[in-house]
């Protein structure tokens, strides 16, 4: 077959193994236009050699690849797009597992196995001093949320070496939850040694930097310490919940917002190492 032949929509339907209907709603989209439209009857006709980029299609979209990076993946010449799909299919395996993840932790929550989950951490309280610390606030969405906490704690680390230096373990306090529906807000806080110099470096450049400076009152807070692998969603709600029970057994009430306490380096930690203490401040 020669791959200029045109073919009406039927018969290019027939070998491409698809319906017209698929290729009209193709041809809307922007994946795949016909080769000439008759200008009279507005009839379409494919050229032979678009078969093969029409049989592609179809297979991307079952596999539920956005528009855009169809186009992208069918543009592309062999090499370059078999990388392109490798790279979506991880991306979306990654996904799966979160959700996988989820579903795991639902399962437990609805066949009353709460209190099981709950059972795998430790709840202590530590009494912590009034500090100095300096803060970036931002509204952000779950999947934002990492790459914006490691953003702005390098930003604060960086300023808090013009205050004296780090003074405690960073940690990140959520104003309102974080979800992919919830934005927060969140807020990246790191204790400084210099509460004069802090404040004078949030006069001087606290606009700029989107960075402020505030006296974090003494408290206590009840927590649990979790390993990186356990930071991750949603596992690390059931270690907040955990605390939360733990309160309600005590009878300790909420004084504060909730904090993730990142006590460790980040980057250095394997997943079963212990990074970080997720609390609430009680009274």
């Amino acid at each position: 077959m020669d791959d200029d032949e045109l073919l009406t929509i039927g018969a290019f339907a027939a070998r491409a193994r698809l319906s017209a209907k698929a290729l009209r709603l193709y041809d809307r989209l922007g994946l795949l236009a016909p080769a000439r439209v008759d200008a009279v009857t507005g009839y379409r006709y494919y050229r032979a050699g678009q078969i093969e980029r029409a049989r592609l299609v179809a297979l991307l979209r079952q596999l539920e690849m956005p528009l855009a990076r169809i186009a992208e993946v069918a543009d592309a010449d062999a090499g370059e797009a078999a990388g392109l799909l490798a790279a979506y299919w991880a991306d979306a395996e990654s996904r799966f597992a979160v959700r996988r993840t989820l579903a795991e932790y639902l399962r437990g929550r609805l066949s009353g196995r709460s209190s099981e989950m709950y059972g795998k951490f430790t709840v202590e309280t530590v009494e912590v001093p009034a500090r100095a610390v300096l803060t970036e606030t931002r509204h952000v969405l779950a999947d934002e949320l990492p790459a914006w906490i490691g953003a702005s704690m390098g930003r604060l680390e960086q300023a808090a070496g013009a205050c004296g230096g780090v003074a405690a373990a960073p940690y990140v306090v959520y104003h309102a939850a974080v979800s992919m529906e919830s934005d927060g807000p969140a807020e990246s806080c790191v204790p400084v040694v210099d509460e004069a110099a802090a404040r004078a470096w949030a006069e001087r450049h606290g606009r700029t930097w989107e960075t402020r400076l505030r006296v974090e009152p003494a408290r206590k807070l009840a927590y649990t310490r979790i390993t990186k692998a356990q930071v991750a969603h949603p596992q690390i709600l059931a270690a907040f919940e955990a605390v939360e029970e733990w309160m309600k057994r005590e009878g300790l009430s909420y004084d504060g917002p909730c904090r993730e306490i990142y006590f460790t380096d980040w980057d250095a930690a394997g997943p079963e190492d212990p990074v970080c203490d997720v609390a609430f401040p009680v009274r």
